[in-house]
Parts: structure tokens; sequence; C-alpha cells
């Protein structure tokens, strides 16, 4: 009879966890949703070709596996093929796996290698600006032309005296889901003629160029000149959620939020490996 009793209650209590988290995931879905629908309001769309299903690296590309689909105008603008480029997708070789109904960008297919500059990839009212960067402050120099990231920056915060602590570092997340245009000099179209013989990101760069705003080219260009330093987060491509309050972190921030931060990447509380 007790053995009964805790089968059912371990069943009662696997049904509740996979419950929870299945309120959780639906709760992520429809924030990542609204977060998509805002963009789209505020940056525009634009139509551009998805496959129908997840194609995978070395793949000839056929009519069937393509589709119209429409994405975020601001920062895919002249990078992503539209449907008037179908007919010149067809037959040609993909350089990396490309998952369905995400837009496909000019730097996925072989044999994309038109001689321009940058100039032609800045979307209208953004501008190109470069920061200082390298080793683990580029991701271990793994980011690429084209990628997404986050811009944090740990600097000498003034105390509410105006002063600063000596030694009193703080570190805070400046700007979130901003698009790579080059790495030292590289960008995403000058890669692509290069992936014949290398598909790595090139080597001992120490500057990446970024897509931003105006306002947000004088914050950096504010923010390199205070003491301290500007790192790079990479970014999933198909990621764009954003966090809508991220705070000023110390050490004794840090203290605090442990267990919080914990709780946060295992919800459900069980031990993962």
């Amino acid at each position: 009879m007790k053995r009964q009793i805790v089968l059912i209650a371990s069943l009662v209590a696997g049904l509740i966890a996979a419950l929870l988290t299945s309120a959780y995931i639906s709760g992520k879905n429809d924030e990542l949703k609204r977060k998509e629908a805002e963009m789209r309001r505020k940056y525009g769309e634009m139509n551009a070709v998805c496959f129908v299903q997840r194609k995978t690296k070395g793949s000839v590309i056929t009519a069937e596996d393509l589709k119209s689909c429409k994405t975020i105008r601001v920062g895919n603008e002249g990078l992503v093929y539209t449907p008037d480029d179908k007919n010149t997708l067809v037959g040609r070789t993909l350089l990396t796996t490309v998952e369905a109904n995400i837009p496909v960008r000019k730097t996925d297919i072989e044999g994309y290698s038109r001689d321009v500059g940058l100039s032609d990839q800045i979307a209208k009212k953004f501008r190109a600006f470069s920061i200082s960067v390298s080793g683990s402050a580029s991701v271990s120099g793994m980011v690429r032309a084209g990628d997404e990231v986050d811009v944090i920056g740990t600097f000498t915060f003034p105390s509410d005296e105006g002063k600063n602590k000596r030694g009193d570092l703080a570190t805070v997340t400046l700007l979130q889901k901003i698009r790579v245009l080059a790495v030292g000099d590289e960008t995403a179209k000058t890669r692509v003629r290069s992936l014949g013989a290398s598909s790595s990101s090139p080597s001992g760069y120490t500057t990446v160029t970024l897509l931003v705003t105006p306002r947000e080219a004088e914050m950096l260009a504010s923010a390199e000149q205070k003491k301290g330093s500007l790192a790079l987060s990479l970014r999933n491509r198909n990621d764009i959620v954003t966090e809508d309050e991220l705070p000023v972190i110390e050490f004794e921030k840090i203290r605090e939020q442990i267990v919080e931060l914990n709780k946060e990447r295992n919800p459900t509380g069980r031990k993962t490996h």
C-alpha cells in the first residue's frame, strides 16, 4: 500500500512539474512573439526568402525548398535574399545549416561575391561604428561579420557625491541585439569570398564594427573614453528577445543575485549535469 502511495505521489509530482515547465515555456514563447511584433512595428518589415524546412550545410537548393516570408527590415536590408532572387538560388550550395522559416542570408549561399564597400550594408538612419575589442572581450575572437551581439561595459562609476570610489567597478549592458558589420577589415561579403580557403574568423583583429543609431554611436564613443572596458556577448542569430531592465552589477550585487540567477537557469529545481 505504501509503495502504491509513493508511486502515485511521484506521478502527481511529475505531472505538476511538467505542467509548470509547460507554462514557463508557453510564457517565454508568448514573450518572444510580443518582442518580435514590437521590433517589426519599430523597424519595419521587408519581403525575404526562407526555406520550407531545415537545410543542412552542403545541400543543393531546389525551387521546392524556397518560399517567401517576411522579416525585420533594419539590419537585414541588403543582407538577405528577396523573392526576386529565388531563381538565382536554385542549384547553389549552402555554406551553413539554415533553419526553416528563417530568412536566408547572402553569406549562407556559395558564390555571393559582389564587390562593394561597407556603406551599402548600413540601413537608413543607422551608422557603422567601430569599437576596440580583443581576446575574451571579442568572445575569444569567434565573433563574425553578420553575427548579433550585446555590448557590455565595465567602468569606474562615480559615487552619489560624484566622486569615484577607488577600485569600485560596475558592469552594465549598454546595447542589446546589435548587428556586427565587420571584424577587423573583414565584412560578411568579403568573408564569403574567402570561404573556399577557410571558414574561420580572421585571427588577431582588434576592432569590431557595429550597426547602431547615431545616439548609440555617441554613447559608445563616450563609453570608450571612460576608464573601463567594453566587451561583446555573442547571441544566437535567431534570438530576438531583449531584457527590458538590466541592473548595474557591482560586487555586492553579484553576491545577492547568485541564488536568483541559478534559479532562472534551472526553474524546475532539478539537478542538471
